[in-house]
């Protein structure tokens, strides 16, 4: 069973050198069940909503099977939020072989997947490795987590069941428009 393991927003705006000034990426997990809306969890903010955000990047959700290659992969812990920004960290669902308009029920949420994250800079500098290709590196193994969009607001906490309510068969996954678009 697919379950979600935290709910993460954003502990605190860091400075950074890009071209916005500042950045959101660290996220943390939050305690108890956290409203979700159309801009995506209560208390979460984008620093550069050009890239970030928005209806259609209202929710980032990353796998903890990933977290962990990429743990086993850098020598060291990946957290739930803190390194890679996601607002939904999950465990027992393939998320980058999500389908463009599959959608998922957690809590009473309904979320839809719409893009994969396009690594940047800003994720290289939080890492640590934007002299290491982080960005090529991160592009190239295409554990990229998942954006979504929100359908039905509502609840979720860790620990509630994920469950697929739609998986169009035709539609790309977010891991092949990525392939498709590098």
């Amino acid at each position: 069973m697919a379950t979600l393991l935290a709910v993460c927003a954003v502990h605190r705006l860091h400075a950074d050198p890009g071209s916005v000034g500042t950045t959101a990426i660290d996220k943390r997990p939050v305690p108890g069940r956290m409203r979700v809306g159309p801009l995506g969890v209560y208390g979460d903010v984008q620093a550069d909503r050009k890239h970030h955000g928005g209806e259609d990047k209202a929710v980032y959700v990353y796998a903890q099977e990933d977290a962990d290659w990429w743990a086993a992969e850098l020598g060291r812990e990946i957290p739930h939020g803190t390194l890679f920004g996601e607002n939904l960290r999950t465990k027992g669902i393939d998320v980058s072989g999500a389908r463009v308009g599959e959608r998922w029920r957690i809590g009473d949420v309904e979320i839809e997947a719409t893009m994969p994250r396009s690594p940047c800079m800003t994720f290289a500098r939080r890492m640590g490795l934007e002299n290491e290709g982080w960005v090529r590196r991160f592009a190239e193994a295409r554990r990229l987590g998942t954006y979504f969009r929100v359908v039905r607001k509502g609840t979720l906490a860790a620990g509630d069941a994920i469950e697929r309510v739609h998986v169009p068969d035709d539609a790309p996954t977010a891991r092949e428009i990525f392939r498709a678009a590098g």
